[in-house]
Order: C-alpha cells, then structure tokens, then sequence
C-alpha cells in the first residue's frame, strides 16, 4: 500500500514528524517498508508565465521566450532561451531563477542556475521540465502548471513537493489498511486524534432509468450496487490534483473515469467498475463462470473461465471476471455517453485465488480476496457519482435511482476478551478499563462483563475471529515499546544427547571430508519421480502446490538427488558429489497424532548421497576412471565405520525400482535394513537424460546417528600368529558369508580373516573347475593368555577349513 502523507494528513493529523508517524505505524503492525520523499531537495523555482515564444535568430531548436516571474522578478519580464518543443505563449510552467539549485545529475553534484548566452543570445534563467526537476521521468518539455497557478509562487508550495510517500508492507489480516481512510482510522486509534470522516451526500436523482441486475450466486456476490448516468462527458480531464494523488500512490492517470474510480480504490478501499451502459445487452447477470465461456479483459488478455469463476455477464456474452478486472466489450472509451456506475460485496472466497490461476494480479482483486467492508456499497456508488458529475458532467447529464441487492452479508460473530487470560499472554498488568478505551477507539462495539468483553466486530474486520485477535489489538494500540523486558519464569533445561549418538552435523562433517557437498531441495516433488525412483505409486498429494510439477511429498531423496545431477550437468560440471539430510513422507496408518507427529503420515529424516562423473579430480598420479559402486560403498562404510554394515546384494531385481538390479545391495546393520546402495538403473538414465548412470545411496539417519560407545582392549603381550588360505568356492559364495565362518572359531583364536586375493582363469585347469573360484585368505591367530605352539595353530586351521567345508563345500587349492 502506497501513499502520500499529505492525503493520510486531511483524514487524521496526528501531532507528530513524519518519521514519528512511520515508527508508530510500523509497532502497530503496520510495517513502514519505505519512506520517499515526493521530490529532492531544490530551490529558487517559481511559477512562471510565457508571454511570447519568438524563434531563436541563431537555431532552428531554439526560442526566445519573455517570462512573467510576478514578484519573483519585480524587474519585469525575463528573457529565457528555451529549446522545449512545447514552450508557447500562455502557458505556466516552473522557472529556475539566476541562483537556483536543481537536483544533482548524474555526477552527483547540484546543478546551479546562473546567467548564460545560447548561440549569442542572453539568457536569465531556465525553464524546467518534471524530469529536470526529478518529480516524474517525463522529459518531453516543460511542465505544464494549472492556469490557475499564481505567478511567482514557490514550486514547491504549489506542488506540494516537501510531501512524503508511504510504502506499506500489510500482511493478508489487515484489509482494512489497504485505503488512506483505513490507515487514518488506525492513527486516529493509535494516537486519539480525531478522525475526520467526510460526509457523502446522495447525488440528486434526475431519471428514473436502471439497469436490471440479476444476482445467481449469493455464494459469490453477497450485495450489489450500482446505477445509471446519463450525459458524460468521457474526454473532459483529470484535475490535477487527483492526477498527483493517484501518481503518488503509484497509479498512472488513464481518463477520467478511470481515475476517478482508482481514485476512490485508494481513498476507501473500495474498488469499483464503470461500464459503457450502451455496449451492454439488454441486463447483467451475477453468476458463476461456465466451462468454455472466453472473455477479452481490460490488459488484453483472452481467459477461458470455468464453474470456479466469478463473472459478470450480459444477454449476450461475459463482459467481466467478478472482483477482479473488467472487459474489453463494455469498456468506456471517448465515444461513451452513458455509464453504469457498480460498487459490490464479493466473497473474499469467491476471489481467493482467481488472479493466479490466470497469472496476473490486481489491486481490485488484491483487496477483495482479503475482505471489502459490505456495509458502504452504496455510499461508495454515491462518492464515484459526485466525482464523475462534478469532473465529466455537464448541462444534460443526468442520474438515476440507486440499485442496491442485499442478498447475504457476513454474519459478525461476537468475540470475547478474558482480561486475565490477555494479561498472560501479553505478559504485563491490563485493567478491562484499558481494554474497553482501545476498542472504543478501534470503533469497534463491545459489551462488558466482570472479567470479560465481548466485541462484535465491524463490518470492515475480516479478521477478528477469536480471543487472541482481540489480544493483538490491546497489546499493538497500548504500544508494543510499552511491554516490560523480564526474564521467562520456565526454567531452560536443555536435553542432554547421549553419548552412544552423534549429531546430525558430525553426519555432515564426514560426508564433506568425503569430498561430499551437501545440497538443500524442496519436500515437495514431482509424482513422476516418485512413482519411478521410489516405487510409490499412492504419494502424499500437496493440497495447494507453489507450482504445478511439485505436486507430491516425497518419500525418497534420490529424485532430489538425480535433479540436483541434472541441474549440475546442464551447467557443465562433469564430476559431481552430493549428499542431503532431509524429511521423507510416507502414508503410515499406524502412525497417532502427537506433538512431533500427524497421523497417518511417517515423516523419517534419511540422508542420501550421489557420486557422478570421476573417481577422483584430475590428478597426475592416478589415470581417471569412473566413479563405480564399489567407491561409493566405500563411501558408506567409512560413515558406517563404528557399526559394521552388511552389504547384501539385491535379491530381486525390483528391490529398489531406482537401482541397478546387478549393481545394488541393500545396507543392514545388526540384520535389519537401514538403507540401499548402487548405481541408478539403466531405464531411468536414459529417462532423465543422463550421460551416464551415477552411484547413489539412502539411509535411516536415525541409524546412522546411533553408534556403540569404543571398547577399549589392552594390548596383547602375546605374538599373533598369521596363516594363509587358497581355497576353491563355488562363484555364488558370498565373501561375508565365507569370512563369518572362518572367524567362527570356539576356541576364539581367530581374530580375523582378511581376503587378498581373488584368483579365476579364463579357461578351465588349474585345479579350478568352471563358476569355480580360489580365494586367498589371510587368518590371524591370537592368544591373550599363552603363547600359541604349532599343534594349536594347526588344529584352528584346520578347524576353519572344515567349517567352510562343510558350509560351502569349499576346499585346499592343491
């Protein structure tokens, strides 16, 4: 919301600076976003007349003008050499005397009048165009003043240029701040001085002709008024001062009967639409869109509305979009002679939304989906009447009757005030007597009783619903700056994490030091990818979504992750490391409602990661070779270090519908599942158009968090002993499988098994018989209490010889 001060001032003229008015404004809920002056700083240019505009002996451009400055130059006229295509005789336009200071220009310095000589010929001032004088970007010529302006008047007492612009920042429950009225009754509340609400006499009626208006849909309109006149002069002009005010609360002048319509918008809030009342056929019908219908609007722009739009049509077509934007078919124009005069009540639901579905905004629509005091209507019809007589009448034009349809207005449901319960939340001592005095200023009707007040609110609140509005207007009109600075009551403890987990950050960290960089996306995604990358075909839909793709909560990171890859690629990256903690959704009816929980939906914080591109950054003692899933398994071991994953590998191709059936393994920890490794799955790199498939992996952060506490063992005084195995397995033995049975040593000397070597011919022979392989195993033999003699080691080793035998079939390599 913008305007001038100056106009704030003739409704309530509080007894403070300008500044002072922007800080109150600002603590009572209405934040100031900008303070601008109206005009920079400048002096010594006066009002001034051309009394002649002779053509220059020297340039064709130029002319020699002679002045009238009045008192400013007792002298007599001034001779001013001028190049503005529009400098003429008769006209009144601002001088710069000898000695005056203009704005700075581009080099920041002022520009100082002084006398000079233009090709011979002298010259005792300047004459100023808006954009010299930086009060508009118009440098097309001189600035044409009103003809009544008084000669040798300060320009900017006449301009009213030491005026001051205030930009408003609302939020959506203050409605009824978006009008300079709205804003002065809030200071006339805030600091008890008076408000001055002008009174809107009736417009004598002249005919008796009216409109016929049809209202379909109470749910959409809920009062409609308006009215026929007759005999407008469409092509008179705008005054000017209704020019300046319209241009200081940033609204270009259109005609005259738009401007007196915006002009009204801003004054009371309330927005309006004047129709061409010979372009409407036969009457208007209040309604409800229907599928198909098209209607050309006032920007141009051609809509196609539906059964969830409001419209305004005649006999014939739809002529507008209900509380939103007029069309181009009944549009006035400088033809027009006859206008219908419409001020209505539209149902903030009604509106709600509609501008976007379209993509453009305005301020009609801006103020209606917020709520429009339906109490005035008529009075606001009456207002735009008085103005469109008093601007654009003339001897035949003539008024007709008021048409006001009251069909459903809202019902003001009482709200009641507990003093006591306002004292807690507001934290200081309130008596009910302070209490009736801010409501009695609010204007707002209230009964009381012991302890308590209900208030009814007025028409033009939207937004006092319950208790705790009715608080916000105590605390914000008593004065924010008035709260006591205590210290909480509650005594602050905080939860101590236990030792046996680490934070989410340390998670961070480690990641990071693995050449990781964490990202950050929305929880919201598209359905495509949750149906392709996690398998859910039933996501959790967004009721109200920022934008059509994002239409679903995701249950998965790795949509987020392969996006992130994309945007990475198309950028031109060719080796990308990303990881993210973030909040999945998954329907979960065993799931209650509790203080960090909704029912029915599990939210689970998981942490993903991707590996694309290679192993490595260039490097010259290393060939580059492309990150694999074995790297990024490694990756997830040293995050899982202190918990000693299992890596199974993928027992069905559809384990993980993102994953590469034959490169992909689920991650368990203590044999339950906590997440999934591999690389993405052919089908979906040729869908996402990736160059190649990248590594991916997801765990349950919860268990990455959890990790056992060390145990700490003395160092052995004994030797360890090592032995080496070739042993001969089938290709289907699993190498965790084969190193959990050799280490299940009963005696307890094995301490490890570790695997070196990996031996397969190409072609049958060498003791190996075909999907036969020779593993090399390392075991580590170790006695705490006695030193280990050759009969010992013997008989261990061959004790796991046997167990892997017996479990898997294997043998010696002879």
């Amino acid at each position: 919301m913008q305007f001038p001060e100056s106009w704030l001032r003739e409704f309530c003229n509080p007894p403070l600076s300008t500044q002072a008015l922007a800080d109150l404004l600002t603590m009572s809920g209405m934040e100031v976003e900008e303070l601008r002056p109206v005009a920079p700083p400048f002096s010594g240019v006066v009002v001034a007349e051309i009394l002649s505009a002779e053509p220059h002996p020297q340039a064709d451009r130029l002319r020699v003008c002679r002045v009238d400055a009045g008192a400013a130059a007792p002298g007599g006229p001034l001779q001013i050499v001028c190049g503005a295509p529009n400098a003429r005789a008769g006209i009144k336009v601002p001088l710069a005397m000898v000695g005056a200071e203009l704005p700075p220009g581009e080099d920041g310095k002022p520009f100082k009048i002084g006398v000079g000589k233009l090709r011979g010929v002298e010259s005792l001032g300047m004459l100023c165009s808006a954009r010299e004088l930086k009060i508009a970007d118009d440098a097309g010529g001189l600035l044409e003043l009103d003809a009544t302006a008084p000669l040798g008047t300060n320009i900017r007492d006449w301009l009213r240029l030491d005026d001051t612009v205030f930009t408003l920042k609302l939020t959506p429950n203050l409605a009824h701040g978006l009008s300079v009225f709205g804003i002065a009754r809030e200071v006339s509340a805030l600091t008890g001085s008076p408000l001055c609400v002008p009174e809107i006499a009736p417009v004598v009626t002249t005919h008796e002709q009216t409109l016929k208006v049809e209202v379909q849909a109470p749910d959409l309109c809920g009062r409609f008024s308006g009215r026929v006149v007759r005999g407008v002069n469409t092509q008179a002009k705008t005054p000017a001062w209704m020019v300046e005010r319209l241009a200081r609360c940033g609204q270009r002048s259109v005609t005259a009967l738009v401007d007196i319509s915006n002009y009204v918008m801003f004054e009371y809030g309330r927005p309006s639409h004047i129709f061409d009342l010979d372009k409407i056929h036969d009457h208007l019908v209040v309604r409800w869109g229907r599928p198909g219908e098209t209607l050309e609007l006032l920007n141009g722009n051609t809509i196609t509305v539906d059964g969830e739009v409001g419209v305004i049509a005649d006999a014939q077509a739809v002529e507008s979009l209900a509380g939103i934007m007029g069309g181009e078919a009944t549009a006035v124009s400088d033809a027009t002679r006859n206008v219908y005069v419409e001020a209505a009540f539209w149902w903030p639901e009604a509106v709600q939304g509609r501008s976007r579905r379209y993509n453009f905004s305005t301020d009609a629509g801006h103020r209606f989906e917020r709520g429009v005091d339906p109490a005035l209507t008529v009075a606001h019809v009456e207002r735009i009447t008085r103005l469109i007589v008093d601007i654009c009448g003339g001897a035949d034009t003539a008024c007709g009757p008021m048409d006001d349809q009251v069909l459903r207005l809202p019902e003001a449901a009482p709200v009641t005030l507990r003093v006591a319960r306002a004292e807690r939340v507001i934290g200081m001592p309130i008596s009910q007597a302070q209490c009736a005095e801010v409501f009695r200023r609010l204007g707002l009707q209230f009964s009381e009783a012991p302890g308590t007040l209900t208030v009814t609110p007025p028409s033009w609140r939207f937004d006092l619903r319950i208790e705790e509005d009715l608080i916000e207007e105590v605390v914000r009109v008593i004065g924010y700056d008035r709260l006591p600075a205590s210290a909480p009551v509650a005594p602050v403890t905080p939860r101590v994490r236990r030792e046996a987990r680490r934070g989410a950050n340390a998670v961070r960290r480690q990641l990071a030091g693995l050449d990781y960089q964490e990202t950050i996306s929305f929880s919201f995604v598209e359905e495509r990818w949750e149906r392709e990358l996690a398998g859910n075909a039933d996501p959790i839909k967004v009721l109200n979504p920022i934008a059509a793709p994002l239409a679903v909560m995701r249950s998965s990171l790795m949509g987020s992750l392969v996006q992130a890859l994309r945007h990475n690629l198309q950028r031109k990256s060719t080796r990308v490391r990303l990881f993210e903690l973030g909040r999945v959704f998954r329907r979960d009816a065993a799931v209650a409602d509790g203080p960090l929980t909704v029912a029915g939906v599990n939210q689970p914080m998981r942490v993903g990661g991707l590996a694309y591109g290679p192993a490595d950054a260039l490097q010259w003692a290393r060939r580059e070779q492309a990150v694999d899933f074995f790297d990024v398994k490694g990756d997830v071991e040293a995050l899982l270090a202190s918990l000693a994953p299992r890596f199974v590998a993928a027992a069905h191709p559809s384990e993980h519908p993102a994953l590469h059936p034959g490169r992909s393994a689920r991650i368990e920890v203590d044999g339950r599942i906590i997440g999934h490794v591999g690389e993405l799955h052919p089908r979906w790199r040729l869908a996402y158009e990736l160059p190649q498939a990248p590594v991916l992996f997801e765990l349950d952060l919860e268990s990455v968090l959890d990790v056992p506490l060390p145990a700490f063992e003395p160092v052995s005084r004994q030797q360890a002993v090592t032995r080496d195995l070739a042993l001969v397995v089938g290709d289907e033995v699993a190498h965790d499988a084969l190193v959990d049975q050799l280490r299940a040593d009963p005696s307890g000397l094995v301490r490890a098994a570790t695997l070196f070597d990996i031996y397969k011919p190409t072609t049958p022979g060498a003791g190996l018989a075909a999907g036969e392989r020779s593993l090399a195993v390392r075991l580590e033999l170790l006695d705490f209490a006695s030193t280990l003699t050759d009969d010992r080691i013997e008989a261990a080793v061959q004790a796991a010889v046997a167990r892997v035998q017996l479990a898997f079939g294997a043998r010696l390599r002879a």
